[in-house]
């Protein structure tokens, strides 16, 4: 494969795969199919600190886009969150969006996205609010975060080598029962008719009415607030996750703390609310195809509680099904993150040393530990399982990884590529096609496979300075692979957002976009000043994003033809709800049935003000 004029890899490095022979097919031997993977050679400016090399951010430090620490411990310039992703699927691109290091980040006053009122965090001039993890004991999953001691699980910051090569500063990396885990278990889920409701008697005005009001100043071309809601949950000192939104039918569904509660799609009225016996701890990017989701819930309501409980939930109905624990062993398993997934009738539950799989239907144990010392931890939700696996070596590191495709139902792999040594499977951007984030200690590469698991190619050269944003990113609970914003890929072309926009250079920030065949940059564009282009998905050969808020103005909902050009607003919001949009965090960003949804991925905040705190949007016609 030849790379851009001019950015052409030194002979002897790490740079891009040569073209293979003629006729001759690469074989999926080594992290390129034999070929060398991404690029080792010294950075940009001859190995000296560039203009992003502050003390804490690249150069094996996170990132611009990481929380306190970054800029040398400071606040960085326009860290504000990113955002966007809805659901893979019919949501977003399967194994893509969902979360990872922001496309933009913003300072928190001024353009962008921030904090409401009551979530303001004190920090120093410009920088990233963060919001503090509630105390819990460790939590798992395929990879560590920082917070364990073990190994660094930060922000993957990417900067582009001079040879055309993208690569980044990072760090990152069970036995089934039918009733087993803990003795003393609480009560089971209850159903309730209660719940977050527009008319509670508040001296703040209700979301009905601001929505109202919304509409009443609402200018021709602009979208309607279709409804807001308020989170209506009293919340812990730090906050808590949410998970979700998922779609089932025409109700949309979130989870946040002990609370899963469904609204209805249209105008927001509530449909049920579903009471946990314990906090949510993790869950799926996608429910079946039937509207169940399984959650990851806690066994008990102790601060210190291990996340190694099953709850199934009818999204439709809001009804509890089967509640199973599965056994945590040992030190690699009890401070794992837990990765979860769903494909067809199987749910996953992932972390370093094993995967345990369970049919959605009835709960029954499908399979634990597989034959051998390599295992998957983690699985991509959608049609196709496709799984990041690592093996134990002598040195019980657990970094030589593989790609596999399982049978969802027996556990049996239908095809492994062996990524080389030194490289470990990061995040799973698409399973259809598919796209992998590899990472080394202090580099990053894109590798994309042919279905069948041969290399096909690698990406390369674009404008760089590349943000995408997963769930260690957003929060502190779970790590899915399959959960990055700021990524979408269509059937040819893989779309990537870059960081933050430039306000000094009056610039906007980009999305680029790469031949899938080849691994070539083919083009951006390039969002508006203080209004940040993020990629959700694809869909009828086009890339559907969102277009961030700003001061006055309203975000909204962009297309994009593969071949670039220029693109068109398919819903703008009212600038009238700029304040409300923009006080999101890190928010999930969903497109279905012509209208968009925007939930939070984590809320918190101080004296009950959580509860007031607009958990829910949607904008349509």
């Amino acid at each position: 494969m030849s790379q851009p004029p001019g950015q052409q890899p030194p002979q002897g490095g790490f740079g891009a795969p040569d073209d293979p022979p003629s006729g001759a097919q690469p074989q999926p031997t080594g992290p390129y199919g034999g070929q060398p993977g991404p690029y080792t050679q010294p950075g940009p400016y001859g190995g000296q600190p560039g203009p992003y090399t502050q003390p804490g951010s690249y150069g094996g430090q996170p990132g611009p886009y990481t929380q306190p620490g970054s800029y040398g411990g400071q606040p960085g310039p326009y860290t504000q969150p990113g955002s966007y992703g809805g659901q893979p699927g019919p949501y977003t691109q399967p194994g893509s969006y969902g979360g990872q290091p922001g496309p933009y980040t913003q300072p928190t006053q001024g353009y962008g996205y921030g904090y409401p009122p009551q979530q303001q965090p004190q920090q120093q001039g410009y920088g990233y609010p963060t919001q503090p993890p509630r105390p819990s004991g460790p939590q798992g999953g395929g990879r560590f975060r920082g917070r364990t001691g073990m190994i660094i699980g930060g922000l993957l910051a990417v900067v582009l080598l001079a040879g055309a090569g993208i690569w980044l500063a990072s760090g990152d990396d069970g036995k089934p029962t039918a009733n087993g885990g803990h003795s003393s278990a609480p009560p089971p889920p209850s159903p309730t008719g209660s719940g977050p409701d527009d008319d509670e008697n508040n001296d703040t005005i209700s979301p009905r009415a601001e929505a109202a009001a919304i509409n009443a100043k609402r200018k021709p071309g602009e979208a309607k607030a279709l409804w807001l809601q308020r989170s209506g949950v009293d919340l812990p000192e730090g906050g808590e996750d949410v998970y979700g939104p998922w779609f089932a039918g025409d109700i949309v569904v979130t989870a946040m703390y002990h609370t899963v509660t469904g609204y209805s799609i249209s105008d927001g009225t509530l449909k049920w609310s579903l009471r946990l016996p314990t906090n949510a701890c993790a869950a799926p990017t996608q429910p079946t195809a039937d509207g169940k989701i399984v959650l990851g819930i806690e066994h008990s309501t102790a601060s210190d509680a291990f996340c190694d409980n099953l709850q199934m939930v009818d999204l439709t109905t809001g009804k509890a099904g089967w509640r199973k624990a599965y056994v945590r062993d040992g030190a690699w398993d009890g401070l794992s993150d837990l990765a979860m997934a769903i494909n067809a009738d199987t749910v996953t539950v992932g972390r370093t040393s094993r995967t345990d799989a369970f049919r959605v239907s009835d709960g029954k144990v499908l399979f634990g530990k597989l034959p051998g010392n390599c295992q998957p931890f983690g699985f991509a939700s959608g049609p196709v399982a496709i799984a990041a696996a690592s093996c134990q070596t002598a040195a019980d590191d657990h970094k030589e990884h593989l790609v596999q495709r399982i049978d969802p139902a027996t556990g049996k792999v239908q095809w492994t590529y062996k990524v080389k040594k030194g490289w470990q499977v990061a995040q799973i951007y698409s399973a259809d096609p598919l796209v992998i984030s590899l990472k080394q200690e202090k580099k990053w590469g894109i590798l994309v496979l042919n279905a069948n698991g041969t290399y096909r190619t690698q990406l390369s050269g674009g404008p760089g300075n590349y943000a995408p944003k997963c769930d260690k990113d957003q929060r502190v609970q779970g790590s899915n692979l399959d959960s990055c914003v700021g990524v979408a890929a269509g059937a040819n072309t893989f779309y990537m957002a870059t960081g933050a926009v430039d306000l000094k250079a009056g610039e906007g920030n980009k999305v680029a976009a790469f031949d899938l065949s080849t691994g070539k940059f083919k083009w951006t564009v390039t969002s508006p000043v203080d209004q940040p282009l993020t990629p959700l998905r694809t869909e009828g050969g086009k890339l559907l994003m969102y277009l961030a808020p700003a001061k006055n103005k309203g975000g909204g909902i962009a297309s994009l033809p593969s071949t670039g050009g220029d693109w068109k607003m398919l819903l703008r919001h009212p600038a009238a709800a700029a304040t409300v949009e923009r006080a999101f965090f890190e928010p999930r960003v969903s497109y279905v049935g012509g209208r968009s949804f925007l939930t939070h991925s984590r809320i918190s905040g101080m004296d009950d003000e959580e509860i007031e705190t607009r958990s829910l949007a949607a904008f349509g016609n």
